[in-house]
């Protein structure tokens, strides 16, 4: 959220979800460490400043943008391609060695089939549950930490986000916010790790509270375009990577930290597709490049 500091996300996102009985009896705080520094970097961005409008007639908060979700079928072995040749603007850079996420996807089982089970989202909790009891709902909260420039509603105590500026790192676009019936549907809240896909690597055989902190926890979500966000619905690495190839380094070190911190699985493609991502950022230097400032 705005405000907190590089210490307060690591503290925040570092815990660690396990299966009752861990597969990982050799290393293990190792790989937490490191997943604790990971999380830090990718997440960490200085706050911006938000200011609140006056009370208006219409709160677009009735109306609540969700991909489009699907039945995940097996992915293609061709990498996909990028779509777009617009450039970020404020981008800062981060060395991050990909042998501390190449360590993290190492540890991951490899998952084969789907669960016995049909997914449904209705599993994982209410939509954009207030997870920590705030007072403000979660999608509200990825809008005022990802966009900049933000113009909350008066008397909702800075919860509800009117209007703002997203720089959308899946795409590199820049894209105005505004709230409203019609237009709250453009910035969506993205599952960097799809809820179906979870579904199908492990989280059916969650509880309810485990499902539901998934569904809401900052680390798994980003701001994206509605194009971005139905374009992806619910595919893996394998199938869909950001358009902007300058992001794609970003997204599946993203990917790979949530997987590790949640304990799932993945499919041979998908991994695969993060370890040929990993080596060309090797290549680039472009490793954990992009992270936006405030």
């Amino acid at each position: 959220m705005a405000g907190r500091s590089l210490r307060d996300e690591l503290l925040h996102h570092s815990h660690r979800r396990t299966p009752k009985v861990s597969r990982r009896l050799v290393g293990g705080v190792i790989a937490a460490l490191v997943l604790a520094v990971l999380i830090a970097i990718l997440w960490w961005r200085p706050s911006s400043d938000s200011v609140s409008a006056a009370p208006d007639t219409t709160d677009g908060s009735q109306h609540d943008p969700q991909a489009t979700v699907g039945t995940p079928t097996e992915p293609p072995d061709e990498r996909p391609a990028g779509g777009s040749e617009a450039e970020p603007a404020d981008l800062v850079e981060s060395e991050l060695p990909s042998a501390e996420v190449r360590h993290l996807l190492n540890e991951l089982q490899v998952v084969q089939g789907r669960s016995a089970y049909d997914y449904d989202r209705g599993l994982f909790g209410q939509t954009w549950f207030d997870q920590d009891r705030n007072g403000c709902d979660t999608r509200n909260d990825m809008l005022r930490r990802d966009l900049e420039n933000v113009v909350t509603k008066a008397g909702t105590n800075d919860c509800k986000v009117l209007s703002g500026t997203l720089e959308d790192w899946y795409s590199g676009l820049t894209v105005e916010f505004v709230s409203g019936q019609n237009t709250s549907i453009e910035v969506q809240i993205d599952h960097v790790v799809p809820l179906a896909w979870a579904w199908h690597h492990g989280a059916d055989v969650w509880n309810d509270e485990l499902r539901r902190e998934f569904a809401n926890d900052p680390l798994n979500l980003a701001a994206t375009t509605a194009e971005m966000n139905q374009s992806k619905s619910d595919s893996g690495p394998s199938r869909w990577l950001p358009a902007f190839d300058g992001s794609q380094c970003r997204y599946v070190e993203l990917y790979t930290a949530v997987l590790h911190k949640y304990d799932l699985g993945i499919g041979l493609r998908d991994r695969a597709m993060i370890r040929g991502v990993l080596e060309e950022c090797d290549t680039s230097n472009a490793f954990g490049q992009f992270s936006f400032t405030g």
